[in-house]
Parts: structure tokens; C-alpha cells; sequence
């Protein structure tokens, strides 16, 4: 587990860095569906596309982006889940 600047844990980290668009939030998708809700997941991505693309997945399935913070490689992308997912 890692912790945010608010001491919030992460239960997991996905390391996507140096892979493109769409795979972070594929990546994202995926881990989703085996974690219970109120989990947290931190995404590591130097796809500037992710800060995009993450926070609009997260709107679209209902759940919290909890912000980016820059790395010296990339961004840290934080996402809680929020339980079932709703269909696309």
C-alpha cells in the first residue's frame, strides 16, 4: 500500500508507465472489477492523455477521481471505487 498526500492508503498500484492510450484505463477497468468497493487505485502514467481519459472513465462509471499528483515521470492518478459499475 501506498498513501496520497492525505494519508489516504492505496490497496493498489498500476504501474502503465510508457504505455499509451487506452491501456491505462484499460488497465484501470480491469483491476476494478476484482477489488470490493472503497478500494483505492493508483495508476502511474506519463500518457498525458491519461489525465484526461482516467477522470472521464471515472465520471462514466460513477466513480471518485481522486486527483493526479505529478511524479518525476509522469502523473499519479488516484481512483476510489464506488462499488457496482454501471453499464456502458
Amino acid at each position: 500500500m501506498t498513501a496520497d498526500p492525505d494519508g489516504l492508503p492505496a490497496d493498489l498500484r498500476l504501474d502503465c508507465l510508457g504505455r499509451p492510450c487506452p491501456v491505462p484505463v484499460v488497465e484501470l477497468a480491469r483491476a476494478l472489477l476484482r477489488l470490493p468497493a472503497g478500494s483505492v487505485v493508483e495508476v502511474l502514467s506519463d500518457d498525458p492523455a491519461a489525465l484526461v481519459d482516467i477522470p472521464a472513465f471515472c465520471r462514466m462509471r460513477g466513480h471518485d477521481y481522486l486527483g493526479a499528483e505529478p511524479r518525476t515521470v509522469g502523473h499519479a492518478l488516484r481512483v476510489r471505487h464506488a462499488g457496482a459499475q454501471s453499464p456502458r
